[in-house]
């Protein structure tokens, strides 16, 4: 039953993003980029196996950053989506064709492996990238 429950609000929220409109005028949003979101550890001195509750607040300051080329002008901003109490979510965007630097905002001293990075997206694509960020706490 959660199972479903997961499955039904990704794709309620995936229909939404598409039918979201565009950031930029006369462009059109028809790539879709997703991935699943890792945070943690989140508490010092976190063991392994451990898999302490994880507050919202987590997730709703962190969020994925999407530039142009350039990355210096924002086209979009991704909040992430916690599942449960756990120290993982997801995301789900649309952009358009295009190049992109995809960074995350580096809340505190946090730092995500790959990123930034540069991606080059066509029409009608679906790309995954998967974020996993390392809080830094120890």
């Amino acid at each position: 039953m959660k199972n479903l429950l997961k499955i039904w609000l990704i794709c309620m929220l995936v229909a939404a993003s598409l039918s979201a409109s565009s950031c930029l005028p006369g462009m059109s949003e028809d790539v879709l980029l997703i991935g699943a979101v890792t945070i943690g550890p989140i508490t010092p001195v976190q063991k392994a196996g451990e898999c302490p509750a994880v507050p919202p607040e987590v997730f709703n300051a962190r969020k994925l950053m999407i530039y142009d080329e350039s990355g210096e002008h924002l086209v979009r901003d991704v909040y992430f989506t916690q599942i449960g109490e756990t120290a993982n979510g997801y995301y789900a965007a649309t952009i358009g064709a295009g190049t992109y630097t995809v960074d995350i905002n580096h809340y505190g001293i946090d730092r995500a492996a790959n990123f930034p990075m540069t991606i080059t997206v066509s029409k009608d694509e679906t790309v995954t990238i998967d974020v996993d960020i390392d809080t830094g706490i120890r």
